[in-house]
């Protein structure tokens, strides 16, 4: 009866965590801005992709940072909650294909989530002449525990088409991708507060496990004590994302606190 119990109480914690990672949430005063705020400065290229069930909106703080850094920010937004990974992938190759290609300075990548599935799947389709570096931030790139378990809910159809292909198992869209031939580097998330781990044994973000993040021909990894939802707004996160496009690798340098932390270049 305790196991039962405490079975039902891990899927209702992993339910309110997804819920929560995809209902609107009201941006830090960075996000007052227009894409006008985030035109070229001059630097190289940046394509910024978001997750499941947002926008384009919810990446404008990382964005902002980049540009602060001497990066020229792209945000690119697509329909993950309607259209198959096929449309998905269709879309976000003509918006890369407007914004950067073609052009002078290197073109980097950096995901959220299922963001950077969707880089991932992307360069492993198309040429990126000038490709330079990518970045990405608890995207679960060995499938998510936590979709096995609640992907036959009543409700999960809700959260698109995609959403099922994100396991674990031998359907898993992300497992499917092969192994990078460009830089990469992992940022995972860690919250010890959220019990769920018979859903995502170990250390992990309330949706996606640190385990589940890595990848074979990484060429950085680090993981940040935040949630899922963080990883896009965390001021740590961003100086490490600038910092790997602008070296291949993390400042592994323990920090007593991220908050205040200054990004520069």
């Amino acid at each position: 009866m305790p196991h039962v119990t405490t079975c039902k109480i891990c899927r209702v914690f992993a339910v309110l965590t997804m819920l929560a990672a995809l209902v609107s949430i009201s941006p830090p005063r960075v996000l007052a801005a227009s894409d006008s705020q985030l035109a070229t400065n001059g630097g190289d290229y940046v394509v910024v992709l978001h997750g499941l069930g947002r926008s384009k909106m919810a990446m404008w703080p990382l964005a902002l940072r980049l540009r602060r850094a001497g990066y020229r920010a792209e945000l690119i937004s697509y329909s993950s909650l309607r259209d198959t990974r096929d449309e998905m992938l269709k879309d976000i190759a003509r918006q890369v294909a407007a914004c950067c290609l073609g052009k002078s300075g290197k073109v980097h990548f950096v995901g959220h989530s299922l963001g950077g599935v969707m880089v991932r799947a992307y360069l492993a389709k198309h040429d990126v002449p000038n490709l330079g570096r990518v970045v990405l931030l608890g995207t679960p790139n060995g499938g998510s525990g936590m979709i096995d378990h609640l992907k036959d809910a009543w409700w999960f159809g809700l959260l698109g088409p995609v959403a099922r292909d994100l396991g674990t198992g031998a359907d898993s869209y992300p497992r499917s991708i092969g192994p990078p031939d460009y830089p990469v580097g992992i940022i995972a998330g860690k919250f010890p507060l959220i019990p769920n781990e018979r859903m995502l044994p170990g250390d992990d973000d309330g949706l996606v496990s640190v385990a589940e993040t890595k990848i074979e021909g990484m060429s950085d990894f680090l993981v940040i004590e935040t949630r899922h939802v963080g990883l896009r707004y965390s001021v740590e996160a961003a100086r490490q994302v600038v910092r790997f496009l602008d070296t291949a690798s993390f400042d592994h340098t323990p920090r007593v606190r991220a908050a205040g932390i200054r990004i520069s270049r």
